[in-house]
């Protein structure tokens, strides 16, 4: 999944964040947007403070729920954790079924699962192989005494 915020864009979304910051109160829109422009980073740093401040607004914004729920799904997958991705892109699709984003995120999310379980069987596959070749060796050289 590639970037859609320029690391301009994105130093401009942070500046904001940081003068409001500043002045002791982030408007929820601006905290929103620097959330938005994170998780659309290529920097996992930047992607994982995404996700926080996401998870801030969720849990403090029940108004704000919806939107953060694709923001959220999209920051987890980007990180790897595609049991959370998952979780959040199926509460969006409970809500939405049709959206068409989130369709999409859904057959990355299983395509990523499949593959990261391929790869999980490959590397058991070659553990037992390596453990077959050692015990195998063992034998052979037990045997010889």
């Amino acid at each position: 999944m590639p970037s859609d915020v320029l690391p301009e864009e994105l130093d401009v979304l942070r500046q904001q964040y940081a003068d409001e910051s500043t002045k002791g109160w982030v408007s929820v829109q601006t905290k929103f947007n620097y959330a938005w422009g994170s998780v659309k980073s290529d920097n996992r740093v930047e992607v994982g403070e995404g996700v926080a401040l996401l998870m801030d607004i969720y849990r403090t914004e029940p108004t704000r729920r919806r939107e953060c729920l694709y923001f959220l799904a999209v920051g987890h997958y980007k990180l790897g954790n595609y049991p959370e991705a998952k979780r959040y892109n199926a509460m969006l699709l409970e809500k939405e079924p049709n959206n068409i984003q989130a369709q999409s995120l859904r057959q990355l999310i299983e395509a990523a699962v499949a593959k990261e379980g391929y790869v999980g069987m490959a590397i058991a596959g070659g553990a037992a192989a390596a453990a077959g070749i050692l015990f195998a060796a063992f034998m052979g050289a037990k045997g010889r005494r």
